[in-house]
C-alpha cells in the first residue's frame, strides 16, 4: 500500500502562552485521508492542538507543516482557505442574518458571506442537498442566528462539505445536537470517508460515542504531553484511556463504534 502524503507535520513543538506551556513538546504526522480522533481531558492542549493544525497560530518552538506549508513562512490567510472548521470560532464570526443555505455556499472560498462571490445553479442545488443530508431541510432558508446549536453544527459541517477541502478540522461537533442529529452527523462523516478522495479529518471529541466508524488514527493528550499516537485498533484501550483521563476506564467496541465507562461500574 502506497504511504499517503502528509497533511500535517507537527515536529517537536511546544506552545507558550503567558509563560505557561500549553502544549508540547510534541511530534506528529498525519497523511492525506487518515480520520483522527482527538482525545483529552479540559487544558490538555486539543484546542491548541487544533489553532497549529487550522493554521491558526504559530508553535513557540519546533515547526509545523500544514498541507506542505511552513507555518511561519507562508500567508496563513490563504492557507486557512485550503482548511474545512466546524466549530464555535467559525460560527462566532458568521453573519447571523445569512440563510442557512448561504453559510453552506461561503464554505467553497472559505469567505463569511455570500456576497464576496458568485454561485451557480448547480453550487445552489448542492448546497441545498448537503442541507437535506445533514436533516436541515426544513432550515434552508432560515437565519442562522435563528437555528439551534444543533442546527449550526450541522449547517457547518455542510459548509465545511461544500469546499471539498483536503483538511477538515471538527472542533466538538456534536455538542449540542440531539441524538438523530449526532447520528447523522456521524453518518455523513462516515459517507464522506468513503468517497474516492475523502479529506484528511482531526475531530475533538469528549466521548467515543461520537466517533464515527471510519475513524482510523487517535491521538491521546494530557497536560500537553501525547500520551498515545497511532491507528485507533491498536491505541484506544482501557490502559490508554484510563492514562489519559487519570481515572480507570472500561472501552467497548460494538459493531465498529466506541464507548467508554468508569471502571467501577462494570
Amino acid at each position: 500500500m502506497i504511504e499517503q502524503e502528509p497533511v500535517i507535520e507537527i515536529d517537536e513543538v511546544t506552545v507558550v502562552v503567558n509563560g505557561r506551556h500549553t502544549l508540547g513538546p510534541i511530534t506528529v504526522v498525519i497523511r492525506a485521508q487518515e480520520h483522527w480522533a482527538l482525545l483529552g481531558p479540559n487544558g490538555a492542549g486539543k484546542t491548541t492542538l487544533l489553532s497549529l493544525a487550522g493554521a491558526e497560530r504559530h508553535p513557540t518552538t519546533g515547526t509545523v507543516h500544514v498541507l506542505g506549508q511552513l507555518i511561519g513562512r507562508t500567508d496563513l490567510r490563504e492557507l486557512r482557505r485550503s482548511i474545512g472548521s466546524v466549530g464555535h470560532s467559525v460560527a462566532d464570526r458568521l453573519p447571523r442574518d445569512s440563510t442557512a443555505r448561504e453559510v453552506v455556499l461561503t464554505g467553497r472560498d472559505g469567505t463569511l458571506a455570500t456576497w464576496w462571490s458568485e454561485f451557480s445553479e448547480q453550487d445552489q442545488e448542492h448546497a441545498v442537498a448537503l442541507l437535506h443530508q445533514l436533516r436541515c431541510d426544513r432550515i434552508v432558508d432560515q437565519q442562522f442566528g435563528r437555528c439551534s446549536q444543533g442546527e449550526r453544527q450541522r449547517i457547518l459541517l455542510a459548509r465545511s462539505l461544500f469546499g471539498r477541502h483536503p483538511l477538515l478540522l471538527l472542533d466538538e461537533p456534536a455538542v449540542g445536537v440531539d441524538l438523530p442529529g449526532r447520528e447523522s452527523l456521524i453518518n455523513a462523516l462516515d459517507d464522506l470517508a468513503g468517497t474516492d478522495a475523502p479529506p484528511a479529518t482531526v475531530h475533538v471529541v469528549h466521548t467515543l460515542e461520537e466517533l464515527p466508524r471510519s475513524t482510523s488514527h487517535v491521538l491521546m493528550l494530557r497536560e500537553g504531553r501525547v500520551v498515545v499516537a497511532g491507528p485507533i485498533d491498536d491505541c484506544l484501550n482501557d490502559e490508554t484511556l484510563s492514562a489519559c483521563f487519570g481515572i480507570a476506564m472500561h472501552v467497548v467496541r460494538s459493531s465498529g463504534r466506541y464507548s467508554a465507562t468508569s471502571a467501577s461500574s462494570w
